[in-house]
């Protein structure tokens, strides 16, 4: 009986705060407040967020699970339309109704995710508060979606949210101006490129809020570079970081729950909110692991370089290869785009040691035809002076070679090759298995040395020729 009796008090109370909550606040009371264990000032990424909104045009919370992502941006979202800012706000504010979207990755996502973080399952019961909803008008095809609905500024005019879904595609974010765009989970880089002409207009805001699942992106590194140059003189672009040691609400034992149930190559991003390897990654090896520190190369080494030549993009690995522990270090890399064969030629003998030429592996559609002048790649290069003999392009089976070996220890990169690195986290399979050609190059490279390479590779330790007659390298 007495249980029974405290569980209607607990019914009775959360139904009271379910009212509250419609009639005077909603979820935008309870959030980020100046008091209590979870007062705002401890939450001081998401503070530095919000903050940067005042200043940058864009803005990327990219953060590990849990730790209040989405809430932050249906909070930042609320505070627009309603214009209802709390005193500690040091971010952009707008004292006029506004226009904006909310967005996420399917119909379904939106629904589930936006609309029940600021509307709720019940009206009233998500960041906004009930009296400030007015008209609504659904979304057809998805139950209980919603497809716009007028919000109450307190200016006394009507904002306007809209919830959008990047499976619409980019012509369903065309055409009025925005004040605000909230696009949670990484869009394609054709909305993205929308939701800033939308805002142009109106010199309005454009945050996104993501944990970085897939990987370091093109759109991570785009962001992140942007964020970072010291050319960005318009301030346009701020990337905040937040993991699980930012906030104050998880519990030690919370977060070895959730890294027990997620697998390794993933755990990094769910925990950091920094970039990892991806779902789809093709080598899930940590970069930790497979990471060493520069060092000099000793010259029974075997040195040697894989080459993938293309206009767009002609990229080389340079490796060297301890044959007593059978360990392949790459220790240097070379990448450019859109120039002509004696360029790339230049480069790799500038890798030389002293005058003994390296012998390497290049790409073997190279004996095709140029795409510039329909010449035959592999003898424009050999001509040049390069001693490079065909691939084997077995694609499964060079992956299969490279994962090996990073998965034994015995592939190293040498440390401050960034441009390895960042395709190495980009390096991925699509939802069909399918390997994502995009910003590969250096992958392909490393799969030819590895595969070939290895064969034609040669030492740099040079020993007197018989007689006297000087030196010879072999």
């Amino acid at each position: 009986m007495a249980a029974n009796l405290e569980e209607r008090l607990e019914l009775v109370t959360l139904l009271e705060e379910k009212e509250r909550r419609i009639d005077y606040g909603g979820h935008l009371v309870k959030f980020f407040r100046n008091e209590g264990p979870l007062r705002a000032e401890l939450y001081h990424k998401h503070l530095d967020f919000f903050a940067g909104g005042a200043e940058y045009k864009e803005r990327l919370f990219m953060a590990a699970n849990r730790v209040g992502k989405t809430i932050a941006g249906a909070y930042e979202m609320a505070c627009h339309l309603t214009g209802l800012y709390p005193p500690w706000w040091e971010g952009r504010t707008f004292n006029h109704p506004v226009d904006a979207w909310a967005a996420g990755d399917t119909g379904q996502t939106t629904r589930d995710i936006l609309q029940e973080a600021l509307i709720g399952s019940e009206r009233g019961t998500g960041m906004i508060a009930g009296h400030l909803l007015g008209k609504t008008v659904n979304r057809s095809g998805i139950p209980d979606a919603i497809d716009t609905v007028k919000v109450k500024h307190v200016s006394g005019g009507w904002s306007t949210l809209g919830f959008k879904s990047f499976d619409q595609k980019r012509k369903s974010f065309q055409g009025t101006g925005k004040h605000v765009v909230w696009l949670d989970e990484e869009c394609p880089q054709s909305i993205y490129a929308e939701a800033i002409v939308r805002t142009m207009t109106t010199q309005g805001v454009i945050y996104v809020t993501f944990t970085p699942l897939q990987g370091l992106t093109k759109f991570i590194q785009d962001f992140h570079k942007a964020s970072e140059s010291a050319d960005n003189e318009v301030n346009s672009k701020l990337t905040v970081r937040a993991g699980w040691n930012d906030v104050p609400h998880l519990t030690e034992a919370m977060k070895r729950d959730i890294l027990a149930g997620t697998p390794i190559h993933l755990q990094e991003s769910r925990s950091t909110g920094r970039p990892g390897l991806g779902a789809g990654a093709i080598y899930q090896v940590p970069l930790s692991e497979i990471s060493c520190d520069v060092m000099p190369i000793p010259p029974w080494f075997r040195r040697g370089y894989g080459l993938d030549v293309g206009w767009n993009c002609t990229a080389a690995v340079f490796f060297a290869h301890d044959l007593d522990r059978d360990i392949v270090y790459i220790y240097d890399v070379y990448k450019r785009g859109q120039a002509e064969p004696d360029v790339h030629t230049a480069a790799i003998k500038r890798r030389y040691i002293g005058n003994k030429p390296l012998r390497g592996v290049i790409d073997p559609a190279a004996r095709g035809r140029s795409q510039t002048d329909g010449k035959n790649l592999l003898q424009i290069y050999r001509r040049e002076g390069l001693r490079v003999l065909p691939a084997d392009n077995a694609v499964t089976a060079g992956i299969d070679d490279v994962h090996l070996r990073l998965s034994s220890g015995r592939l190293k990169i040498f440390r401050g090759l960034s441009e390895w690195f960042d395709e190495y986290a980009l390096y991925r399979r699509n939802d069909e298995g399918k390997i994502v050609k995009e910003d590969d190059h250096l992958m392909d490279a490393t799969r030819y040395a590895i595969r070939s390479g290895l064969k034609v590779a040669r030492t740099a330790h040079v020993t007197p020729v018989k007689g006297g007659q000087g030196k010879r390298y072999f």
